[in-house]
């Protein structure tokens, strides 16, 4: 991690991803700290995290952005490539424990690649 000011807001929202296993939308994250922290310090906080590689994020359905701790990554390089799944039913989004290969295109270089998977999960599935 990258030199973070071990401020409240920072504080909050690092105890949010660890006290969950599931990505987090920042939908929920300003639902769940609006009495703490305005919008714009949620989302700064949150750029932060992932400027630093604490945090990586994506766009899950509806197009609701997505965050989820990182595992190995720095502020130079992250080396989140994995595919996330959100559950149709609940709602719910993980990151699934698998790499995926991204092809190489001829004459282009891919800097970004998101892949989510949507369907069911283990518990609405039964």
């Amino acid at each position: 991690m990258g030199v973070i000011r071990k401020t409240k807001s920072v504080e909050a929202l690092l105890h949010e991803f660890n006290t969950s296993d599931e990505a987090i939308s920042a939908k929920q994250l300003i639902e769940q700290l609006d009495s703490k922290f305005n919008k714009t310090t949620i989302y700064r906080v949150l750029d932060k995290l992932e400027e630093d590689g604490v945090l990586h994020s994506f766009l899950g359905k509806e197009g609701l952005k997505w965050y989820a701790k990182c595992n190995g990554c720095s502020a130079s390089k992250h080396k989140d490539v994995h595919p996330h799944f959100q559950c149709l039913k609940c709602g719910r989004v993980d990151c699934l424990p698998f790499s995926m290969a991204i092809p190489e295109i001829p004459n282009r270089k891919v800097e970004v690649s998101q892949v989510l998977i949507q369907g069911l999960c283990e518990k609405c599935c039964v």
